[in-house]
């Protein structure tokens, strides 16, 4: 019955509104990416909000917090900061908390650091590529600055249970087309 209902809205609809309500569409989304963008140059992360997927942080952050981060390369890294690292190999980025911290003397002061989940009883080296023992400024994505609690259930949800995405991203297309303000 409401399905009929909207192809009768689609019907009535011309040509040109149709049209507008396509580039009403198209400019969300593209809005959307370049707030994405400039979230990237301001917080110098390639992924400044980032969801937590596992248990492994509790009870610091629980599954499907939302999580803001920062990476500018300028700040030390100090032991206790949550970071948020990718591992060669693996495509889903870690958020865990620095363990320990290794400096070397070399003209280059480089700073490797050991991390370890807080609900997880060993470190990360399991977790690294075959032969790392440490991390680099290199492999982190960002640093934890804030977060909002189970926001990103969301995106779990949509993630385990693909005809659930399709379902809402379909809901919300057709209400983008057939709202006419």
């Amino acid at each position: 019955m409401m399905l009929q209902s909207v192809f009768e809205d689609l019907r009535r609809m011309n040509k040109r509104q149709f049209l507008y309500q396509v580039l009403s569409f198209g400019m969300i989304v593209s809005s959307a990416l370049m707030i994405w963008k400039g979230l990237m140059v301001v917080t110098g992360s390639e992924s400044p909000i980032v969801v937590v997927l596992s248990g492994s942080m509790e009870p610091a952050f629980h599954r499907g917090d939302l999580l803001f981060l920062t990476n500018h390369q300028n700040e030390p890294m100090r032991v206790g900061e949550i970071v948020v690292f990718k591992v060669v190999g693996r495509e889903i980025p870690i958020v865990h908390r620095v363990l320990k911290l290794h400096e070397k003397g070399d003209q280059n002061n480089t700073v490797k650091f050991l991390t370890k989940g807080d609900n997880n009883s060993i470190d990360d080296r399991g977790l690294y590529a075959q032969g790392q023992l440490w991390l680099t400024h290199k492999d982190v994505v960002g640093r934890a600055r804030g977060f909002l609690p189970y926001v990103g259930m969301v995106t779990i949800y949509m993630n385990e249970y693909p005809k659930f995405k399709y379902a809402v991203l379909g809901c919300l297309g057709l209400y983008v087309l057939i709202n006419r303000e």
